[in-house]
């Protein structure tokens, strides 16, 4: 990345509502190539409405939101705005590989199916190629040896892996996280984490919402705070976990702190 470069996913002034409810009112966000963001705020903020937006699987009402500097094109105003091009979002959505709570996987395919099927279907890739290439993949979540199950064959932990594997086969510029580890016990989730903190080491863009303070600790170069869909405040891991400014945020992790384990920061080298 040289310093003219665009980011990847920028997010300009968004606002989203459903019917009269408001639920992101006026949000600027930015992730470079390499970037790891973390979104964190209390049920209701407005964290995976706005990885939703960014990702095109909902419409907002007024804002920009471009990808590389290319910005989507919008019909319409208001409740009736949407996406101009759906060949833009097709090419969009091919470059940003969304992880959901839910694993989401295809319960009729073994686990190397799902993560096979995208790259063959949507890219139309040689099948042999991305075979290998699943393969590899499946290695590097640490559940090769589960190629050929299903989904409903393995642990909560394992389909949440094997759902990344498939996000990664896209080779997307940047990976979306919508509460990765929240549907899993606490056992499971530190699988999940170790594989987020692998490719935060790698330099791969994210962009992630989670309620784990500490995996935001850890793998992000900046954390922001989202309250009643506003940016409350924001900045790298230290300055948010070790000195946060507003007293909402205060509140939010003296909570989170009493829920859950402390987060841990890194005081040498940059995340």
């Amino acid at each position: 990345m040289t310093p003219t470069d665009p980011p990847v996913i920028e997010i300009r002034d968004l606002h989203k509502s459903f019917g009269n409810l408001e639920v992101l009112k006026g949000v600027d966000i930015s992730a470079h190539k390499g970037d790891v963001v973390s979104l964190i705020g209390s049920s209701g903020s407005g964290k995976s409405t706005l990885l939703r937006c960014a990702n095109l699987l909902e419409d907002s009402q007024q804002g920009e939101i471009l990808f590389d500097g290319e910005p989507v094109r919008w019909r319409g105003q208001g409740l009736g705005r949407h996406p101009a091009d759906r060949n833009q979002v097709r090419r969009i959505r091919t470059n940003l590989s969304m992880v959901f709570q839910q694993f989401n996987l295809w319960a009729h395919m073994t686990i190397l199916q799902n993560v096979m099927e995208c790259p063959v279907t949507v890219l139309g890739e040689d099948r042999a190629e991305v075979e290998d290439r699943a393969r590899q993949l499946l290695d590097k979540v640490g559940i090769g040896d589960k190629c050929e199950m299903f989904p409903a064959q393995l642990s909560g932990g394992q389909q949440q892996r094997a759902a990344i594997a498939r996000a990664l086969a896209m080779q997307p510029r940047a990976l979306l996280f919508d509460e990765p580890t929240s549907a899993l016990d606490p056992e499971l989730e530190q699988e999940v984490v170790r594989v987020i903190q692998a490719l935060a080491r790698e330099g791969r863009t994210m962009l992630i919402v989670t309620h784990d303070m500490r995996m935001a600790a850890d793998v992000s170069d900046r954390v922001v705070f989202l309250h009643q869909g506003r940016i409350e405040e924001e900045g790298t891991p230290e300055e948010v976990f070790a000195a946060p400014n507003s007293e909402r945020l205060k509140q939010f992790l003296n909570a989170a702190m009493t829920s859950g384990p402390k987060p841990q920061i890194n005081t040498g080298e940059s995340i």
